[in-house]
């Protein structure tokens, strides 16, 4: 199979599966998931942005939280520099972050990467916000879009969206301390943020978005289908957002469980 004729292929599917077309969506995958892909990541990111259509827009996490683990007073602030800090997500978002044309927002643990017309203005103001998630955040601003999530080969449980929903719960397990960055924009200059960071490493706490899976299918916010092997999810974030905080209001622990230590 050539690349050309799998482009075809994964937007077809992505169709099959619920994307919308002209819409703005944020994508979390797995590359390995899909079986062999001719190009690579390339060839998965062109035929996302081929099932979108130029009036849509395309995300993806491109979370460095390794830069939020604890650092000693003597240390020097960690350094986020927006154009070279690799992402700790996968082979896609990592050469998506990579491609021309591709822009950041400016977060040292939960930035964004975006393609398409709308791209800057969904990814603007994030380093206005003190926590990975916040107001200004991407992930507010998805809600505020009533875009997608696609989990291409992977489940609910990597849903990045649910920090924006836990911030805005004020989830009582979430935030730890305040980090202090160095941040390298992309003119070359440099300025300092702190950023407070989430603490389910520090509490023993596993995420399970996936819970939410039952809830969104009986409102109509999921379908699924398959992109060559991978299993995909698609979520409508507006509806994901409705449904998370009436849960959370009842139960602030309701996505997070103790592991053992």
């Amino acid at each position: 199979m050539k690349e050309k004729e799998s482009v075809e292929i994964i937007a077809a599917n992505l169709l099959q599966a619920g994307l919308r077309p002209g819409g703005i969506l944020l994508l979390h995958s797995s590359l390995s998931s899909m079986g062999f892909v001719p190009g690579g990541p390339e060839t998965v990111i062109q035929a996302f942005l081929r099932a979108l259509g130029p009036d849509g827009t395309l995300l993806m996490p491109a979370l460095s939280f390794r830069l939020s683990r604890l650092y000693d007073d003597n240390e020097e602030p960690p350094l986020f520099d927006v154009l070279n800090t690799p992402c700790s997500v996968g082979k896609i978002p990592d050469y998506f972050r990579t491609r021309p044309g591709t822009v950041r927002s400016l977060s040292p643990t939960h930035s964004v990467c975006g393609f398409g017309p709308l791209a800057k203005q969904m990814l603007s103001g994030h380093d206005l916000d003190n926590t990975p998630c916040g107001e200004h955040s991407p992930y507010m601003a998805l809600r505020r879009a009533s875009g997608q999530i696609v989990f291409l080969g992977c489940s609910l449980k990597s849903n990045t969206s649910m920090h924006a929903v836990e911030e805005a719960a004020e989830a009582p397990y979430l935030f730890d301390i305040p980090v202090p960055y160095r941040v390298i924009l992309p003119d070359g200059s440099e300025r300092r943020m702190e950023v407070w960071r989430h603490g389910f490493t520090l509490r023993h706490l596993n995420q399970r978005y996936d819970k939410l899976e039952p809830f969104l299918l009986e409102k109509g916010g999921l379908t699924s289908g398959y992109v060559m092997q991978a299993k995909t999810h698609i979520v409508e974030a507006a509806l994901m957002w409705e449904v998370a905080l009436q849960i959370m209001a009842k139960d602030p622990f309701y996505f997070v469980e103790r592991h053992s230590t």
